[in-house]
């Protein structure tokens, strides 16, 4: 097989494949084609030189809202990918049922970079999360559509991939658990994943996690206090470390009010990583806390995680939530996107949705994108 394009001599950290060292990744139709040193290059080959620079599998940003125009909380899943290096989008809810249709042809269907989506169960997704507009979508019970869910899900397999509820004192208002159980019985009819939000109680933090299957993602799972996963004393709680035991993923989802330093320090001092950092970027914290995905990775990186387990956790562990292995991986077949990334050493300020500041001494850039086998940007 002649590649179409080689990124040479890039530090290539794959934890799919535990490689992190010097070698050669190519493309060709849309596909990794080779992985290894001195690939051979084609007379049509296009070869770009990385000069060390570090290559990783495309970044998957497992928590976004991307329903541009059609939502108020969307942002454009291209600009973003330009501006973080996510070539996989994984919009968490932004459509229900009612308007999934439109998020599809209007979005999924004319965006270069990859969109995936949790579909919520509420009939028109997250349709009041404005500035000025704000009301839960799991507030009302007659907005719970699971019979429309399961069809529009079951309609849409090569897109959605698991199904959302939104539950707690914001999203549901007194309503509890009762959207979450509801969502559970879309997600066991379709065989599906569910990915849970979390806020303020009601329900629990542990009363949600019980509820939860092997397999099921709690996002905000590093949120402040109230229903935060750590005690006052700063201890991971026991139902915490249970639920991981049963398989249930823990995603960070930074976004407006659901990430905490304090949180994010107790849980790692306990020994208790994420499973998938994402930022869940939306129009109300683009422009901060959260910015993007790698500047939710920079914080974990500033806060003890280590620059492979920050990559596997935007990468091959966002692949296990999603159940598609072929994405967040550079192994040949796989689908050909990668991100350049580099780490940048001096001073940085960093802050959480409380507004407490971190000065860390790295932080993590995007610095290209191949999408779909091609060099995508910078052009």
């Amino acid at each position: 097989m002649q590649h179409e394009l080689i990124l040479r001599g890039a530090r290539i950290i794959d934890p799919s494949q535990n490689h992190d060292g010097l070698a050669d990744v190519a493309f060709s139709d849309g596909r990794v084609s080779g992985f290894g040193r001195d690939l051979v290059a084609g007379e049509g080959t296009v070869v770009r030189e990385m000069n060390g620079a570090i290559v990783t599998p495309g970044l998957i940003d497992l928590h976004t809202h991307v329903y541009w125009g059609g939502t108020s909380l969307g942002i454009d899943a291209d600009e973003f990918c330009r501006l973080s290096g996510v070539t996989t989008s994984v919009d968490t809810g932004s459509a229900g049922p009612g308007n999934f249709p439109g998020f599809r042809k209007h979005v999924i269907e004319r965006s270069e970079a990859r969109i995936l989506a949790y579909l919520h169960v509420s009939f028109a997704g997250i349709y009041g999360f404005s500035k000025t507009v704000m009301v839960g979508e799991s507030q009302d019970m007659r907005l719970m559509a699971p019979r429309e869910a399961v069809a529009v899900a079951e309609a849409n397999r090569d897109v959605i991939i698991g199904i959302k509820v939104r539950v707690g004192a914001h999203a549901s208002g007194t309503q509890g658990t009762a959207p979450l159980e509801i969502a559970l019985q879309v997600a066991e009819e379709t065989g599906l994943p569910l990915m849970a939000h979390i806020d303020e109680p009601p329900p629990s933090y542990e009363a949600v996690l019980a509820m939860l299957r092997p397999g099921d993602v709690l996002t905000h799972a590093f949120r402040p206090f109230p229903n935060s996963p750590v005690t006052a004393q700063g201890a991971v709680k026991p139902a915490v470390r249970e639920a991981r035991e049963r398989g249930i993923l823990f995603d960070i989802g930074h976004g407006k009010g659901s990430f905490a330093f304090k949180t994010a320090r107790a849980m790692l001092a306990g020994g208790f990583q994420p499973d998938t950092i994402s930022s869940d970027v939306h129009a109300l914290c683009i422009d901060g806390p959260a910015f993007d995905q790698v500047t939710t990775m920079s914080k974990m990186l500033c806060l003890g995680m280590s620059l492979n387990e920050v990559i596997a956790a935007s990468t091959v562990n966002a692949a296990v939530a999603l159940r598609r292995m072929e994405y967040g991986t550079l192994k040949v077949g796989a689908l050909g996107d990668a991100t350049v990334l580099a780490v940048r050493e001096g001073e940085f300020d960093y802050v959480d949705v409380l507004g407490e500041h971190m000065t860390g001494s790295t932080r993590i850039t995007s610095e290209g994108v191949v999408l779909r086998g091609r060099w995508w940007h910078p052009v």
